[in-house]
């Protein structure tokens, strides 16, 4: 499996009808903006969108119901808790929408070998994206060593499986110099993305969050910005500043134009 698409420019991409059929690769510019191609120049947003089902009250139903959405609206993955990644990957047989997990989540206060664990049981489930939670008080320690060790354990993992790591820094908990030194630590440690939130804790993504994000990973790892993206100027905005995917539950108002009201 590939790394992460590249930075994107500014651009503004269009909402997409129901019933759109489209590849599930979007490419974005590089960092110096000299173009894009979002779907072959349709400027497409439900191809960086991972919709997004974490509650976890969410039943069997539920979970399907999200898959039918996705495979309609082809948005880039599903993503749901670790439970529900076998039911996710029968329901988008054929769709070409991933399937993603989540890992640690969402306080990240695990041992690192047990998110390793976990993430092992996740992609052999089928899961082609993970997404974990680092070790935040590491982080707001200071401690790159130990963030790298606690990625690192996961993303081996993950790459061994042929499947990808984004990885959640909980933008909220953080200040400026600990975010920085989260995304210097996913850098050093494999990841293929970084990520702002898991929209547990408080706060989400920013525009000034994913900025600093994309400036301190450069061009060639992903960031995805998730938590409070709502609408599709909220989408937009943090694709100008550098997002290369969405995490969002409101995926559906995003692509229509319209207004979300889900906290995720």
């Amino acid at each position: 499996m590939t790394r992460a698409a590249s930075a994107a420019g500014p651009a503004m991409i269009r909402p997409v009808r129901k019933g759109t059929t489209m590849s599930n690769d979007a490419t974005t510019a590089g960092a110096s903006g000299t173009g894009q191609d979002l779907h072959h120049g349709t400027g497409n947003i439900a191809a960086f969108i991972d919709h997004t089902l974490l509650k976890p009250e969410a039943g069997e139903a539920d979970v399907l119901k999200v898959c039918s959405e996705a495979a309609e609206y082809q948005f880039k993955s599903v993503c749901v808790n670790p439970i529900w990644v076998k039911t996710v990957k029968t329901a988008l047989k054929g769709s070409g929408v991933l399937t993603c997990s989540v890992i640690g989540f969402p306080l990240g206060a695990t041992p690192s070998d047990v998110k390793a664990f976990e993430a092992r049981g996740a992609v052999l489930d089928g899961a082609d994206e993970i997404d974990m939670v680092i070790n935040i008080a590491a982080a707001r320690a200071g401690d790159k060593g130990a963030l790298v060790d606690d990625i690192r354990a996961v993303a081996e993992t993950v790459h061994a499986g042929g499947a990808i790591l984004k990885v959640i820094i909980e933008t909220s908990l953080l200040d400026d110099a600990q975010k920085v030194l989260a995304c210097e630590a996913a850098v050093e440690a494999g990841a293929d993305f970084v990520k702002t939130s898991t929209g547990f804790n408080g706060g989400g993504a920013t525009v000034e969050d994913v900025t600093l994000m994309r400036r301190t990973v450069g061009p060639d790892l992903g960031v995805k910005a998730s938590g409070g993206v709502r609408s599709l100027a909220d989408a937009q905005a943090m694709i100008a500043a550098g997002a290369t995917r969405i995490g969002a539950s409101s995926g559906i108002a995003i692509v229509k134009g319209e207004q979300g009201s889900s906290a995720y």
